[in-house]
């Protein structure tokens, strides 16, 4: 009884340190600065319809929420960090889309089963440190027949890349939580959903970011609104010599990655794997 309370008040503490991490610096900005097609991206591939009951698992800012609604589907947006929903609320007020926006923790939904037609998930449910559970979750609220969207970043990716340079920088992760860019594998989502999808397909796409003008500016504007990249600063404040090492090791991996021509802005390929499947009868 002692290490299942123990465990429950280590997840507890865990959710909430994630909660924080996505409130502070701006990740409103970056989604819709870095990554506004995505979401519809994701929508057109699940084929959403008119009608159509959808599930956002993780949205943040409705990236794919609002899309879908514009589409015409019943569509709720959910994710653990409040502050992320009320901005989405303000962005699909100012499109003119309805939906629902909901707290909630995407490995425990509190939703009844098959009560979706459509469950996705843009660059959202990766970050959920649990995968198995958030998996189990994901096909619990989609109805038999129904349709598993997920695109995430990929382990090999520039993000994947980013988040790795990052880690030897981060305190060590709680025991059973998993890296998120292994939800850009196709063979790890494969191993999390098994037999009980239908349909699969898994492609690899990039989407091209350039709106940086040096490596060190895609450093700084990382540094100052992505939640991830500030809480690993916040982690090692007091100590300048690792601040100026993982300084030098993000605007390193951009310059390295940088596919322009060497004039003008940086050109980055940030790769992702996009999956869809059906869920079995």
């Amino acid at each position: 009884m002692t290490n299942a309370i123990d465990t429950a008040e280590a997840d507890r503490a865990l959710k909430t340190k994630h909660r924080a991490m996505w409130a502070q610096g701006d990740y409103p900005s970056v989604a819709a600065d870095l990554i506004p097609g995505l979401g519809e991206i994701l929508v057109e591939a699940c084929g959403v319809r008119p009608g159509d009951r959808v599930l956002d698992v993780a949205a943040g800012t409705g990236n794919a929420a609002i899309p879908a609604a514009l589409a015409g589907a019943d569509v709720v947006a959910a994710d653990l960090t409040p502050e992320l929903l009320e901005t989405g609320r303000r962005l699909a007020g100012e499109r003119g889309a309805r939906l629902r926006w909901q707290e909630a923790d995407a490995e425990a939904l509190p939703f009844d089963a098959a009560a979706f037609d459509t469950v996705l998930s843009c660059v959202g449910v990766m970050f959920a440190p649990h995968h198995r559970t958030a998996a189990d979750e994901l096909l619990r609220v989609c109805r038999p027949g129904g349709t598993l969207g997920v695109l995430s970043w990929t382990p090999d990716g520039f993000i994947g890349r980013m988040l790795a340079r990052m880690k030897p920088y981060a305190p060590p992760p709680p025991p059973g939580a998993q890296p998120p860019p292994l939800w850009g594998d196709p063979e790890h989502v494969r191993t999390l959903l098994g037999d009980r999808v239908t349909d699969v397909t898994a492609e690899r796409r990039t989407v091209v970011v350039d709106r940086f003008a040096t490596p060190e500016a895609f450093r700084d504007y990382f540094k100052q609104r992505y939640g991830p990249t500030i809480s690993v600063y916040e982690s090692i404040a007091g100590d300048p010599e690792r601040i100026a090492s993982l300084d030098a090791d993000l605007a390193e991996l951009a310059g390295r990655h940088d596919q322009g021509t060497g004039a003008g802005n940086l050109v980055l390929e940030w790769e992702y794997l996009l999956f869809t499947a059906r869920r079995a009868d």
